[in-house]
């Protein structure tokens, strides 16, 4: 019987951006305060430029409980950057992130928690079921997850979301990377250490209505290939290599055009022209983009 002891956390901090959330934040503090009560926490919350009352309410919830803390930002930064806010003031040696909807349940952390005291560094939560959402929305986080899975250089586990627990260790990695757009639950699987999940029903949206626009959602997922694969800065080089083919195989056509007397004068040698010179500048393109990546 192994005597190895589990860790327990010193101070839990459970980071949430916030943007136009009147409707449900005090809720989503009730909660999340509960869901953590038996553990010594903090909970870290981001006012990502709200234009509603949230401000206020999130000011008057810190002023009357001191586990409670508000960041607030000068304008709307985007889910990402708030987030990365949070992260970035919280103190303790155990980060939950989460966001502030209640799709995500905060009694999970509790679950999470006992992961990262066998010794996980990573947990994330992975959604079994997604209620209150569209078939539109199911479907393309389904591709998305697809495509990622196919172009991306992490093994990011489908239907896992930012719903995540990370030890401080891992944090400190994950702070040190100065990306600008940022795709955190990539970046979580990115840096490294112990990782593991656990399952859950995520709920349908407790009050209001979701931030993510599908220009938003478009915007965010090619910013995560973008940040995790290089085959978008390849896609210059096989584009060279398919034109500069073309143009290689046209001079013997062009030939045999000409020696049977079928040959337009002048179309041959410029298309042929065109299609080398540009061949060999996407392949240049593609040879700088891959430095570049």
């Amino acid at each position: 019987m192994s005597d190895k002891r589990l860790r327990t956390p010193t101070l839990l901090s459970v980071v949430a951006p916030v943007y136009d959330e009147e409707e449900l934040i005090e809720e989503f503090v009730r909660r999340t305060c509960a869901a953590v009560a038996e553990h010594p926490f903090e909970l870290v919350l981001v006012n990502d430029g709200s234009s509603d009352s949230t401000p206020e309410l999130l000011d008057r919830i810190a002023a009357t409980d001191p586990r409670v803390r508000v960041v607030h930002l000068s304008r709307n930064f985007g889910h990402q950057a708030a987030l990365t806010a949070g992260l970035e003031h919280a103190i303790g040696d155990v980060v939950a992130m989460i966001d502030a909807d209640l799709q995500d349940p905060p009694e999970l952390i509790g679950d999470m928690i006992a992961q990262w005291s066998q010794g996980a560094d990573v947990v994330y939560a992975v959604r079994k079921q997604r209620e209150g959402e569209t078939r539109f929305k199911l479907a393309t986080a389904s591709w998305f997850y697809k495509l990622f899975d196919k172009l991306a250089q992490v093994d990011l586990e489908p239907n896992s979301g930012d719903f995540r627990l990370l030890d401080r260790r891992a944090l400190n990695a994950l702070l040190a990377m100065t990306e600008r757009s940022r795709f955190l639950r990539g970046m979580t699987v990115w840096v490294g250490f112990t990782q593991t999940a656990v399952s859950y029903q995520r709920d349908a949206r407790h009050a209001g209505e979701t931030k993510y626009t599908v220009r938003k959602m478009l915007h965010f997922s090619l910013d995560a290939i973008a940040s995790f694969s290089h085959m978008p800065l390849q896609l210059a080089t096989y584009a060279g290599l398919l034109s500069a083919g073309v143009a290689f195989i046209a001079i013997p056509i062009v030939i045999v055009l000409r020696v049977f007397d079928s040959y337009l004068p002048g179309f041959g040698s410029i298309t042929i022209a065109i299609l080398l010179l540009g061949g060999i500048q996407l392949i240049a393109l593609g040879v700088i983009g891959e430095y570049v990546g």
